[in-house]
């Protein structure tokens, strides 16, 4: 008897759905008004000036114009594309080392099977908070550890995915201190730096306890049965552990390996809360721990080479979904309709009653993150449109940079257009179109108890 297909049969691949996504924006340029606001540049931040929204002369995307966009958008996206491939060449070596499956091994033995549920619960609120404080991409390098942990612990690539892209993509999407929404949207606001945290606070713990849940909820369900596992055939190479839980030990070099490891995660932070480090940074500081736990490992110069490219091919598929989805936004420049999307959609708000315009100020700055997915991106793009449209419509402007932060932060989730998000999904080898089946019914519920947060926020005057 051949099997209904579902819904998730009909996904494409993430290659094809973006080329689509490439089209549709394409198509967009001949059937949208080309249109444009006024830039203007306040202390050296270039952002849209409010009422300034002119149409213009169209720019239709040719279908030369469409294959031109492609090396453009890997030219933009190329420090993201770097970093994800010193992510990988750094946990190369570290993997060759052993350290970290040592430590993990170790780490599982001494707590004991018996408390893989808890493990579950505090590796979520742990990468949690690696978004809450660290950023996005900044982790990257980070994801691999936890597929080697759910590994050990009985579960699978998907409860890895869960454990780390989910939880710093939640994390980071609700954070209360995040410096590129938050601090961009409240800039634009006039809003005191970081003010509001509470509420925002309630919700990111809410998110996450909401995904340690659901995280400990699968892994319950593929244990039971494991024909029920959204990772059946993925590959583990390197990923798991080689020997059983109990001869687990750490050698010297393994806590000399770590304690490189470590220090340069301390210096990453360092380097991004004091120094204002960016991408380009890390990838340099990621290269040279890999290079450092090499000579630890004393490997020759033949094995530096082979380790290196065999990890480069290892999350190349990753590195290059970035700058493809990177190109969707050149083409929707190319085409002048950015901006004429944004000038549409918050045209839509300005009759609606005063709770049903703070949800749907949160809807459209949702359906913008898919066309712009860059948090300070669209903050810019958007918010100087839609803090005054709040004013007008009586909602405070906290009440606006809350609605703006889950629209943009929780469809990061399901973002094939987010290339940090892909890449992550790359390094735990889990492909984009079963991540979908596993995450598509945790974003609705954490965006409907977020929506409920900015309805709380327009109850109380959210200040």
């Amino acid at each position: 008897m051949q099997r209904t297909k579902k819904w998730y049969d009909y996904v494409p691949h993430p290659a094809v759905m973006l080329f689509g996504i490439l089209t549709l924006a394409a198509i967009m340029s001949y059937l949208i008004p080309a249109g444009q606001y006024e830039r203007v540049t306040e202390n050296g931040i270039t952002m849209v000036k409010p009422g300034s929204f002119q149409y213009i002369e169209a720019t239709p995307v040719s279908l030369f114009d469409l294959f031109r966009a492609l090396p453009k958008g890997f030219k933009t996206a190329v420090d993201i594309v770097f970093i994800v491939l010193a992510s990988g060449i750094m946990f190369g070596f570290l993997e060759h080392s052993k350290a970290v499956e040592n430590a993990v091994g170790t780490l599982v033995r001494k707590l004991g099977l018996q408390r893989r549920y808890l493990i579950v619960v505090v590796m979520t609120f742990l990468f949690g908070s690696l978004g809450v404080f660290v950023g996005y991409e900044n982790n990257i390098a980070m994801i691999p550890i936890a597929a080697v942990l759910s590994l050990a612990i009985g579960g699978d690539l998907m409860l890895a995915a869960g454990i780390s892209v989910a939880a710093v993509t939640v994390g980071f999407g609700l954070s209360p201190i995040n410096p590129y929404t938050i601090g961009t949207g409240q800039k634009i606001a006039q809003l005191p730096l970081f003010s509001g945290a509470w509420l925002r606070s309630i919700l990111c713990f809410s998110g996450l306890a909401m995904l340690a849940w659901y995280n400990v909820r699968y892994f319950k369900k593929i244990r039971l049965d494991p024909d029920r596992s959204l990772a059946t055939g993925l590959d583990t190479e390197g990923l798991g552990l080689s020997l059983p839980v109990e001869d687990y030990r750490l050698r010297a070099k393994d806590w000399l390996v770590l304690g490189v490891f470590l220090s340069g995660i301390a210096i990453l932070l360092y380097g991004v809360f004091v120094h204002h480090w960016f991408i380009s940074d890390l990838a340099a500081l990621f290269c040279m721990l890999a290079l450092a736990i090499g000579f630890i490992d004393r490997l020759k110069g033949s094995e530096f080479g082979s380790i290196a490219l065999k990890s480069v091919s290892v999350v190349a598929p990753g590195a290059f979904m970035v700058g493809y989805a990177s190109a969707i936004k050149e083409v929707l420049e190319m085409g002048h309709i950015n901006d004429t999307i944004a000038h549409y959609l918050s045209g839509l708000l300005t009759d609606l009653p005063l709770y049903a315009s703070a949800i749907g100020m949160t809807m459209v700055q949702s359906a913008m993150n898919f066309l712009i997915p860059s948090g300070s991106g669209q903050a810019l793009a958007t918010l100087p449109v839609l803090v005054p449209v709040g004013d007008v419509l009586g909602l405070t402007r906290q009440t606006t940079i809350l609605a703006f932060q889950i629209g943009d932060g929780l469809t990061n989730l399901i973002n094939p257009a987010l290339g940090g998000l892909i890449a992550m999904l790359g390094m735990c080898r889990v492909p984009f179109d079963r991540w979908l089946r596993f995450i598509l019914p945790l974003t609705a519920m954490v965006i409907l108890m977020a929506v409920l947060g900015v309805v709380f926020g327009v109850m109380i005057g959210y200040q």
